[in-house]
């Protein structure tokens, strides 16, 4: 056929045969030129097999684009929020530097971002940042290009800590009152430096990490 339609074909399979099973379809999918419809709920599994994907919300494509643009630009703030793990924090737009706004949030203070590449139509805006953009530090950024890096600095105490094997999950609680999600990949195999709960930490992030959103 020109096209062939599979509908959640992996769910039932544990996840070493998944994965090796997604590689085999990919694979047929290469050799044979047919385009694979596949419906799933499993986003790491779309994010690994598809070449497009489309996002359903109540019953229509809320939007279609390939998995890393998906990803790193989501449309809306529902897609943003669907897609992955990502913080999001309302504000208001305050002003605009250059190719960079200001953005003054009720949870995270000040943030700076750079300039969305819709023009900004709203007062009222939310900031997105996914959580392995936020870098962690116990007394922030120390070199020159760090600082330089690091306009976003916000700073708290470790509240909750998730140990995923490859990575680490930290909940920061923000002394401006919300809390932010970083993600850490555990690049050494004893944690001698890995941080506490109540441990205070800055977390930042550069303008360019952040994601304007205007719904």
């Amino acid at each position: 056929p020109q096209l062939l339609l599979l509908d959640e074909p992996l769910a039932a399979l544990d996840k070493k045969l998944r994965e090796s099973t997604q590689a085999e379809l990919m694979e047929l999918q290469r050799r044979l030129g047919t385009t694979f419809v596949i419906v799933t709920h499993d986003q790491e599994e779309a994010m690994t097999m598809a070449s497009r994907i489309g996002v359903m919300k109540a019953g229509k494509l809320a939007q279609v684009a390939r998995p890393r643009e998906l990803y790193e630009a989501p449309r809306s703030r529902w897609i943003a929020e669907f897609v992955g793990d990502v913080n999001v924090f309302e504000g208001e737009f305050k002003l605009r530097d250059g190719h960079r706004l200001v953005i003054a949030t009720r949870d995270a203070g000040t943030l700076v971002t750079a300039e969305p590449r819709e023009p900004v139509g709203e007062t009222k805006l939310s900031v997105a940042i996914r959580p392995e953009k936020v870098k962690l530090s116990r007394r922030g950024p120390v070199s020159e290009a760090g600082r330089e890096m690091a306009i976003n600095s916000l700073d708290g105490v470790i509240a909750d800590i998730c140990y995923l094997g490859g990575t680490t999950t930290y909940k920061v609680k923000l002394d401006a009152g919300g809390t932010v999600q970083a993600s850490v990949v555990n690049s050494a195999r004893l944690d001698v430096d890995a941080y506490s709960v109540n441990q205070n930490v800055v977390a930042w992030f550069t303008p360019d990490d952040c994601v304007v959103l205007q719904s």
